[in-house]
Order: C-alpha cells, then sequence, then structure tokens
C-alpha cells in the first residue's frame, strides 16, 4: 500500500471516529492528509469508497488483536477474546463503536457499508460460536451470543467506566458465563 494511501486511510479513520461519518468531509480529509485532491480520488472513488476501505482495515486490525491473544493462549480461548476486545477498547475505541456507527449512519441505504458493519458483527458472532463448539458447549449458539451481547456492551460501558474498570467486569462476567456453559457439558 502507498504512503499516500495509508495517510488518507489513517487520517479519514481518526476523523470520522472522531465526528462521525456524516460529520466530517472529503476536503477536510484531504487538508488533514495532505494530499491533493486529485490523490485521493485516485485512490478511492467516492466518500463511501473510503467509509468502506477505512472499515476494512479497521476490522482487519481488530481480528489481528483477538487472533493474537486467543492464539497466545488457547486453553482459554473465550477469556483470551474478552480480553483482547477490552486491549482493543483501550487501545482504539475510547468513543464508542465504529461499526455500530456505520450501521447507524447508513441504515437502510442498501450500500456495502452497512453490509461491512454487519458483517463484522456477524463474524464475531460465528467466530465466538465456532469457539464454543471447539470447546464442546452445548449451546454454542447461545454461548456465543451471550458473549456478543457481553463484548457489545463492554464497548459502550467503557465510555462511563473506562477499558480498566469495565475490562475487569468483563472478564468476571465472562468467568459466569463460561461456568454456567460447563455445568451443561
Amino acid at each position: 500500500m502507498s504512503q499516500k494511501r495509508q495517510d488518507i486511510l489513517s487520517t479519514a479513520e481518526r476523523l470520522f471516529y472522531e465526528y462521525g461519518f456524516r460529520g466530517i468531509g472529503l476536503k477536510q480529509i484531504i487538508q488533514e492528509a495532505n494530499v491533493a485532491t486529485m490523490t485521493l480520488y485516485n485512490h478511492f472513488e467516492s466518500k463511501d469508497n473510503l467509509v468502506e476501505a477505512v472499515l476494512k482495515q479497521r476490522e482487519s486490525r481488530y481480528w489481528h488483536y483477538l487472533d493474537t491473544y486467543v492464539e497466545k493462549q488457547p486453553h482459554q480461548p473465550f477469556i483470551s477474546a474478552v480480553k483482547a476486545h477490552c486491549q482493543w477498547l483501550n487501545d482504539h475505541s475510547y468513543k464508542g463503536d465504529m461499526f455500530m456507527r456505520a450501521i447507524e449512519d447508513y441504515a437502510n441505504t442498501d450500500n456495502e457499508i452497512e453490509n461491512i458493519a454487519r458483517g463484522h458483527k456477524q463474524k464475531l458472532l460465528n467466530y465466538l460460536e465456532q469457539l464454543a463448539n471447539n470447546a464442546g458447549i452445548v449451546n454454542g449458539l447461545d454461548l456465543a451470543i451471550q458473549f456478543t451481547l457481553l463484548l457489545e456492551g463492554t464497548t459502550s460501558m467503557t465510555a462511563l467506566l473506562g477499558s480498566k474498570k469495565a475490562t475487569s467486569h468483563a472478564i468476571t462476567m465472562a468467568d459466569l458465563l463460561l461456568n454456567e456453559a460447563h455445568k451443561e457439558i
């Protein structure tokens, strides 16, 4: 990836996260990324294409966090996933969930942005269901939904409690969910 493209993506992600997708125009992104208008359009056909690329890049980084944590502690995949999510919140998500914001901002617009954001949420649910199935959990989908709700709630509560306290509570809740799930095995 060219440095200019990366500069545009990084600047756009920061601005979209700070001000929302609708609150930022391409002019401000061009100015803050210190690129020419044509440079932006050489890399992205439209603002929607830029938003799509930002979401895909952010999702890739998120999955790197999750996969890295879970691979390091494969004997505790759910706790590792919660810790990874919480570390992500600490490092990248002080103002909520960019994917939920995309779903809200682009709801019912029948475009790729909403599909990417919804796909991210579905991929998380599928990932957690696979962890449950691999662990021999009887109702793997139910546990995956519970953990997805836990992670989504932790994202929301980080803004109120801070990441350290939200993480502590999330891990406690994860342990409770796992203990209950293992009773059913």
